[in-house]
């Protein structure tokens, strides 16, 4: 039933959409998509589907051809790329561009973000989205929107059993973004690295404990075969969103129709992303579960501990910061009208059995 609702509502957009006239639709071209990605599911269904989805809807005129992370440019400097017109599109997790301006974590995910359902609904009926396209705009001079949910990530893959804030003091955690800071604060030490040295790093003992991705993403790469416990709720990073980013220039060139096409596809594809990962996200914890590993879960002492240093940690970055401001205070009053969820609607399990 939901499949079938689905497809009327994507049908009835896309003639909504299509309904244009000839003489608006611009000559056919074909971009260069830049990712930060080697591999996996945000590469080869996220990405790729995105790219697909755009085919399909503007009657094949918008080609893209998706380069993984490193082949058109340095994967963590995507959007220099698109800027420089290196690549006229690239898929991108703003965190990435932490070092330039801190406000991308706000979109991206970080310790005091929603969850993946409460981004979207913050995104296309909060005001997200409206902030969202301004700052890249006017910080970047980018066209950007959304084009894959990210869904709650595992907390740690650990060599040493974390439970309480006095388990946290000293571990050597791999890390990124907004929660090196607000971890280091808390008393871990942090090391950032790339995703691809993670493993080796654990196995080595350079690092005690690592926290990367959703069960789906870290499943692969092995490191439940080298780190016996596995940590949850993921609060370093409760939800985000990947962005699709293009060059201005490139952007001009399209009819207006289309621009509506490709960020029509952006949409259907944050849906798709979140079935896929949620999906998926459930078989791969499961097969944690009844693995070797431990699954500890959390004290809540600790993730009180870690909530209240993450709203500090915010607010300084507020200080000085107009944008950092505005969107933390459109999340912040989001989260608080969401605090009714749970007052009448039932866990996503519906009632237990």
């Amino acid at each position: 039933m939901l499949k079938f609702g689905m497809s009327f509502v994507i049908t009835s957009l896309v003639a909504v959409f299509v309904a244009t006239p000839t003489s608006a639709i611009a000559a056919d071209v074909n971009w260069k998509m830049a990712t930060p990605w080697s591999g996996g599911p945000w590469l080869e269904r996220d990405v790729k589907g995105y790219a697909k989805r755009v085919a399909e809807l503007t009657e094949g005129r918008v080609d893209i051809t998706v380069y993984p992370g490193g082949t058109l440019y340095s994967p963590l400097k995507v959007t220099e790329g698109v800027q420089k017109g290196v690549a006229e599109i690239g898929n991108n997790w703003m965190g990435y561009d932490w070092g330039i301006d801190k406000t991308g974590v706000l979109f991206a995910g970080y310790a005091g973000g929603l969850t993946p359902e409460g981004y979207m609904l913050w995104m296309y009926k909060g005001g997200g989205l409206e902030l969202w396209q301004q700052w890249r705009q006017e910080e970047f001079d980018v066209i950007s929107y959304p084009c894959a949910i990210l869904g709650t990530d595992i907390f740690l893959h650990s060599t040493k059993r974390i439970q309480t804030l006095e388990d946290f003091q000293g571990l050597k955690l791999r890390t990124a973004g907004a929660w090196a800071d607000i971890a280091s604060r808390l008393g871990a030490s942090t090391v950032v690295m790339s995703g691809g040295e993670v493993y080796s790093a654990l196995e080595r003992g350079i690092i005690q404990a690592a926290e990367l991705g959703t069960p789906e993403i870290n499943l692969p790469t092995g490191l439940q075969d080298i780190a016996q416990y596995v940590i949850v709720p993921g609060i370093q990073n409760p939800g985000g969103l990947l962005e699709c980013q293009v060059n201005k220039e490139a952007w001009s060139e399209l009819s207006e129709h289309d621009q509506k096409m490709l960020k029509l596809a952006g949409k259907l594809s944050v849906f798709e992303s979140w079935l896929d990962s949620s999906a998926a996200d459930l078989d791969a914890f499961r097969e944690l579960q009844e693995g070797p590993n431990e699954i500890v879960e959390l004290e809540q002492s600790f993730i009180d501990e870690a909530a209240r240093v993450t709203r500090e940690w915010a607010e300084e970055q507020a200080t000085g910061d107009p944008w950092f401001k505005e969107v933390l205070e459109s999340q912040t009053d989001f989260k608080n009208k969401l605090k009714t969820w749970s007052e009448y609607r039932l866990p996503i399990g519906s009632l237990a059995d």
